[in-house]
């Protein structure tokens, strides 16, 4: 059975995935910094030496890249594809900026963008993270660095990805991808992201 890593879980678990991995044909493994959490392996996105080389069929990362600072992200991206095997890709989400600042030019920096499980999401939100969840004491949720869909793909090649696959999601400003540690056509990548997304 294939395996992908769940990096920087939280307490989440395939359920908050995409449809692939939520399926019963994946075995997840999460990691996360915080022990609370119940990981499989303590570690962060810059320090994962526990981890072995090769050994995930895939990765994922869900609105984690963002707390990272700016020179941080490129060796994070690093860590996940050494990790990978030589087929293995790698899964990401986080916010789209683009979408989210052609609100704020319009002055809507703190009406609410769309509404998410934990309640409306606004501008600011978006930009420097979830104030409610900060304001509860999740202060490692801040956002330190943030995303276009240019910037996420450029990002992927210059972390040594060899095909990025990238797509936006308006209704919740997100920003989708796939990078493969192996070069794909056009097509592979296109059937990769319609059994995680759908059509």
């Amino acid at each position: 059975m294939p395996k992908f890593l769940y990096a920087a879980c939280g307490k989440n678990g395939k359920s908050r995935t995409t449809r692939e991995f939520a399926s019963d044909a994946w075995q997840i493994v999460r990691m996360d910094e915080n022990p609370d959490s119940r990981p499989d392996i303590v570690a962060t996105l810059l320090d994962m030496p526990q981890v072995e080389s090769g050994s995930f069929d895939a990765a994922f990362i869900a609105h984690s890249l963002e707390r990272l600072y700016a020179h941080e992200v490129v060796p994070a991206l690093r860590n996940i594809r050494k990790v990978l095997n030589d087929d293995g890709y790698l899964v990401v989400s986080c916010a789209d900026l683009k979408s989210a600042c052609a609100l704020i030019a319009n002055d809507k920096l703190l009406e609410p963008a769309y509404e998410s499980p934990a309640g409306p999401v606004a501008p600011f939100d978006i930009l420097y993270g979830f104030r409610p969840a900060l304001a509860a004491g999740y202060v490692r949720h801040a956002n330190n660095c943030g995303f276009t869909a240019r910037v996420m793909t450029g990002t992927l090649a210059q972390a040594g990805f060899a095909t990025v696959w990238i797509n936006t999601y308006p209704s919740t400003f997100t920003i989708m991808a796939i990078a493969t540690k192996k070069q794909c056509t056009e097509q592979e990548m296109r059937d990769l992201a319609s059994k995680h997304f759908g059509s």
